[in-house]
């Protein structure tokens, strides 16, 4: 097999348009063993990415032995991520929890599981008991939970608590992609499928490292790209990334611009007659107002802004505007950029003016970060209402009481849902007293994190963590629950292109660690919450029943899963939502009729202002009358809410290694993985390090007004005046006593978008200094993500700043 260190990516397996991606099966297995040496294959799907790829998991012994991808499944055709590769072997690091962990003074001790739940218990009913109740309880989730279990803790802090403080750390990573899809098409739901990847003559990715997040997603373009009539392809992003390398036409914007670049494109393709007049009249709404904002930014105007030649912006509005399919995807270089969500509906706006939408090669990938983002969005875990229900909308509110046999004013709807870095504010004001922190790690993820970890420090806060490893986070926590995780339980996920898949248990969990819904259940049942009847208000014992009561809530909702049981997902390939019995094999593309899901009765929401987040109410949005229409938003660029000066002159952009997930929790425990990118690094342009002398493996400190961080610096095409830097490196693989301070977000900001509210990690202004000289240190990762820069590449007259202080990043 191809070295899938060495190459991420595998061989090629070109196709041409139309064709069907051809098959390749990739797998691993370890100590050398063949298929023979496996006992059983296990069903399951990736939850180290977002893509959804297929595989089965080998098990020998009663161990996890390997995986091997699934041929017959629609998203990768056999094919499997690095990661999913090798990550598998975290299930069995020494280090696993395997009893509880309770709080006693300054240290956590070994407990059993009545002690944990009961201290859990205690705390929750004397706070439900005192004044305040329900706005004392704060959940924060994950990404790569189970469906089934997202819905139980939904219903339990939605009819059980009555709580509105729910989130997860989806909100750093795939909020945006929810918000616009709101707000253009009316509910969540990416309205594309994979498969067009197969038949579009252009490729736009948007802010969209693919290569390195979602790898066989990339393989897919590559091979398309390598057989005849290949498509065009435009990259966004001010790193030289290879999704850069292998485009057409790169656009290294200045951080923070996308508005200004995609009005300008917007612009350009109306003036030049690239649009589709019929689609817009009969389908759209907003197309005057768009065209008003966006004839401010002619091409030399929003060059200056984005700091790219305005020929090509012209070029790439030429590459859009006159293809016959294009497939355009998202991810975080807009989402976690200024003005994410207008940004994010920019690209909306651009396939709705050319009816690039419903038809294959012709979609939008509004991509998710985690491999089970979808699920949180769909099943209210997070701040969204269960069934993409509008907790605006009195009658959603009703069905959902109805469902749960429980008071209307219980569920939380009389204000909008509490976000995740609010609900961080609350735990540091001492409104929220407990915090339920589960399958996360904030005190790597979130941004600003000296604060994280104060907040999550402090005496009065009771703060639950339940997870696999002993992480940053739980070492703050009152109370750690050890919990099951892939391959060691069954449940339900779907990935970006609503695609569902079932996993299967493989093998038992180490020691006392329960599955997560076992966990939610047991917590329900102790605190013993009751329907309107004085029935349990959960009844589930296991997943299929719960992926049974979900059907029901998803029932006549955008993501009907009516159709869908576990017996249809074992032994084929997943199956898309919408599925119900009159489409039975799902459904592969959204809105091919024109018709989109803004009816006020059934819409997800009544929409936002894109500059400020001003909620509209339910009678304005009935005025603008959509019918069935899609709105076209658009807004004029701001800057960014940090821009360097003279003491942070340079730009921060934060993002992943292909061989790393989120904060390590798992990839940081695979040996192929780690041995790969051991530790964190920043990327400098070699015109910017030539101004501080500072050449390949030199140990630098990269200072904010927020903090510092050490790294090696590794040379590459990024643009001039930006330096990138992966966040996923925290401090559990450091000594205790001796912890240096790498984590990417000690230096980012806390601030968000006021639609999606998801923090800016992308705009931080920063300095660099050496440190110390580290030549003949070899570069902290493989050269994955970086090139030399273009030999006119433009340097700002400045770089560098006062000399960076390291911190020991100890509690």
């Amino acid at each position: 097999m191809v070295d899938r260190i060495a190459d991420p990516w595998g061989e090629r397996t070109p196709y041409g348009p139309g064709q069907e991606w051809p098959v390749r099966v990739d797998r691993y297995l370890a100590d050398g063993r063949a298929d023979a040496d496996v006992d059983r294959w296990v069903q399951s799907a990736s939850v180290l990415h977002s893509n959804g790829d297929a595989l089965d998991i080998a098990v020998a012994d009663g161990r996890i032995v390997g995986v091997r991808g699934r041929a017959v499944d629609r998203i990768n055709r056999g094919r499997v991520d690095p990661k999913d590769l090798y990550g598998w072997q975290a299930n069995h690091s020494p280090d696993r929890l395997t009893r509880p962990l309770i709080r006693d003074g300054d240290r956590l001790v070994e407990s059993d599981w009545d002690t944990a739940m009961g201290r859990i218990v205690a705390r929750s009913k004397e706070l439900l008991d005192g004044p305040g109740g329900w706005g004392h309880f704060g959940f924060y989730t994950t990404g790569q939970l189970f469906l089934e279990e997202y819905y139980t803790l939904g219903v339990i802090g939605k009819a059980g608590l009555g709580t509105p403080h729910m989130d997860g750390n989806t909100r750093l990573c795939t909020a945006t992609a929810a918000a616009a899809m709101k707000a253009s098409f009316g509910t969540d739901g990416q309205p594309g499928s994979y498969t067009d990847v197969d038949h579009c003559d252009a490729i736009a990715l948007w802010g969209h490292n693919v290569a390195e997040t979602q790898t066989v997603l990339w393989m897919r373009m590559l091979d398309r790209r390598r057989g005849p009539n290949p498509p065009a392809m435009l990259a966004v992003d001010p790193r030289a990334t290879p999704v850069a390398r292998e485009a057409d036409l790169h656009l290294a914007v200045r951080n923070g611009t996308n508005v200004a670049l995609m009005n300008g494109l917007l612009r350009e393709i109306v003036r030049r007659g690239w649009y589709d007049h019929d689609y817009v009249e009969a389908h759209t709404v907003g197309f005057d107002e768009l065209c008003r904002i966006v004839d401010g930014y002619p091409a030399r105007r929003v060059a200056d802004i984005c700091d790219v030649p305005a020929a090509d912006v012209e070029r790439a509005a030429e590459l859009l505007g006159t293809s016959q399919g294009l497939l355009s995807t998202v991810l975080q270089g807009f989402y976690q950029s200024n003005q994410a969500t207008a940004a994010a509906c920019a690209v909306n706006n651009l396939h709705l003016i050319r009816g690039m939408i419903g038809r294959p090669g012709a979609g939008i990938y509004q991509m998710n970060g985690q491999p089970t983002a979808q699920n949180n969005r769909e099943t209210g875990a997070d701040g969204d209402l269960p069934g993409l229900r509008n907790w605006a909308n009195t009658a959603h509110v009703e069905e959902l009481a109805r469902l749960w046999n429980v008071d209307v004013d219980t569920i939380p709807h009389w204000a909008p849902p509490t976000h995740a870095m609010q609900i961080f504010r609350y735990a540091e004001q001492g409104s929220i007293k407990l915090l339920w922190i589960s399958a996360t790690n904030p005190a790597v993820s979130l941004p600003e994190l000296h604060r994280i970890r104060q907040i999550l420090s402090r005496p009065e806060l009771f703060v639950v963590v339940q997870d696999l490893f002993l992480t940053e986070t739980a070492e703050l926590a009152d109370v750690v629950l050890p919990a099951a995780t892939w391959g060691e339980k069954t449940g339900t996920f779907t990935s970006v292109d609503r695609t569902v898949h079932i996993s299967d248990k493989a093998v038992d969990p180490p020691g006392e660690a329960r599955p997560d819904l076992d966990i939610f259940l047991d917590y329900a049942r102790r605190m013993d919450f009751r329907d309107r009847d004085g029935q349990p208000l959960i009844d589930w014992s296991g997943p299929e029943e719960v992926f049974e009561a979900w059907k029901e809530c998803s029932r006549g909702r955008p993501c009907d899963y009516t159709g869908i049981t576990y017996e249809k997902l074992r032994g084929g390939s997943g199956i898309q939502w919408p599925c119900t019995d009159e489409h039975p094999d799902g459904t592969e593309r959204l809105y091919t009729d024109g018709r989109f899901h803004t009816d006020p009765d059934y819409c997800e929401t009544y929409g936002q202002d894109l500059a400020t987040g001003a909620e509209f109410t339910g009678a304005e949005y009935r005025a603008k009358e959509p019918n069935g229409r899609a709105f076209l938003h658009s807004v004029d660029y701001q800057p960014s809410p940090e821009v360097p000066d003279d003491e942070h002159p340079l730009l921060l952009t934060t993002g992943r290694t292909v061989y790393q997930f989120h904060t390590r929790t798992k990839t940081g425990r695979a040996p192929q993985l780690n041995q790969a990118a051991p530790d964190v690094w920043v990327e400098l342009n070699p015109a910017d390090a030539a101004r501080f002398g500072v050449v390949e493996g030199d140990l630098v400190g990269v200072s904010s007004a927020r903090g510092s961080i050490q790294a090696r610096a590794r040379l590459c095409g990024i643009r001039p005046g930006v330096v990138f830097l992966p966040f996923h490196y925290g401090y559990f693989d450091q000594d205790p006593a001796d912890r240096t301070a790498r984590a990417a977000n000690e230096l980012t900001i806390t601030a968000w978008d006021p639609v999606s509210k998801q923090p800016l990690f992308k705009v931080a202004a920063v300095a660099v200094t050496k440190l110390a000289d580290g030549r003949g240190v070899p570069s902290p990762a493989p050269t994955v993500g970086g090139s030399a820069p273009p030999p006119d590449a433009d340097v700002p007259p400045t770089v560098g700043g006062p000399a960076a202080e390291a911190t020991s990043g100890k509690e």
